[in-house]
């Protein structure tokens, strides 16, 4: 590793925009990169909202992307290369590998700047979710596809050693919601933005009702929007060791309650991620989507991610993102038995 470590470069810029999810998954690699190369500074360039889940990283810095005003379209880019370029980038690393941040890069190629993007794989994630000569193999994992990015500036990262930060001290406010009395804590997001990633209503209530008949398990619940806020309230109502966090509590806070978890039940999206980033173990539950495509969380394993039944349903997975669905896939995740869901749970808790 030492001998292709680039010291001529002191300071690296790193792009990811969104969504949630994505922006979680770099967390673990630059994490590993600042513990592995401390003389390396480096600038993350995002929204505002996803600061929370840098702060706290070693030698990093926050550079808000302001999407509607200063940083708006062409002109805007050309400001925000300007901006970034006055804290003396040395290299610009491309964690997003799109328009945007590929005119940012190419403006610092310009300048002489070394730069590297991800490799999305998107060819293999087309044979992967085809119907027809379907390629059903493991593919890299977007924790690797980011770790080759770094290699590619010179800076070669081993993830196999993993730092997570500590477990936030709660606030008095979040103590009296939770109402914690020295139970297991297990957190459950049972939404994801495409409903072919989202386990069936009826079967998660089926979970969580198993779950709580335990005494010794405190079950929050989590989720946004006032849609979800009252499906869970309706769901957490009959119970009383099963409690809506949803709209309570601010998103930093949301983050040190997860950060908590002695376990977080999600689907295949962003709180399974933001979960994993902070060292939560993970149980993840999978429709269209399949974690071959390189999005099972960080440091888990295939075997806490639950999938749909491809017997059944041979043309899983249909989709990367879950936005497609095949015709006659629209109940694919019944497959996964509410009982699966509840001892894959308990096991990660003993």
């Amino acid at each position: 590793m030492a001998a292709l470590f680039n010291n001529k470069i002191k300071h690296i810029a790193v792009m990811r925009l969104s969504a949630m999810g994505d922006v979680a998954m770099t967390v673990p690699v630059l994490r590993a990169f600042v513990k592995q190369y401390p003389t390396v500074k480096l600038t993350v360039i995002s929204r505002p909202f996803f600061k929370p889940f840098f702060d706290g990283i070693p030698n990093l810095e926050f550079f808000a992307f302001d999407e509607k005003e200063r940083h708006k379209g062409f002109p805007g880019l050309l400001r925000l290369f300007k901006d970034v370029k006055k804290l003396k980038i040395d290299a610009f690393a491309d964690l997003h590998n799109v328009l945007r941040s590929k005119v940012v890069s190419l403006l610092f190629a310009l300048s002489g700047k070394k730069r590297a993007t991800v490799d999305k794989g998107r060819e293999g994630k087309k044979e992967l979710t085809r119907a027809e000569n379907k390629v059903f193999k493991q593919l890299p994992t977007m924790f690797e596809r980011h770790a080759k990015v770094f290699s590619a500036l010179g800076f070669p990262l081993d993830l196999s050693k993993p730092v997570f930060p500590e477990k936030a001290v709660l606030s008095s406010d979040i103590l009296d919601i939770i109402r914690n009395e020295n139970q297991k804590l297990i957190g459950i997001a049972p939404f994801a933005q495409y409903d072919s990633k989202v386990y069936p209503l009826d079967l998660m209530k089926e979970v969580i009702a198993k779950l709580a008949e335990n005494p010794s398990y405190k079950i929050l619940l989590f989720g946004g929007g006032k849609k979800e806020i009252e499906i869970l309230d309706s769901i957490s109502e009959p119970f009383e060791n099963v409690i809506n966090m949803a709209g309570k509590i601010k998103f930093q806070q949301e983050l040190q309650l997860i950060s908590n978890l002695d376990v977080m039940l999600s689907m295949d999206s962003g709180n399974a991620h933001i979960a994993a980033m902070l060292g939560v173990k993970v149980v993840t539950l999978w429709g269209a989507t399949h974690p071959y495509a390189g999005f099972l969380p960080f440091n888990q394993s295939l075997e806490k991610a639950l999938t749909s039944d491809r017997n059944q349903y041979p043309k899983l997975p249909t989709s990367v993102y879950g936005n497609k669905v095949g015709e006659g896939y629209e109940d694919a995740m019944r497959t996964i038995l509410p009982q699966q869901v509840v001892e894959k749970v308990i096991e990660q808790l003993s």
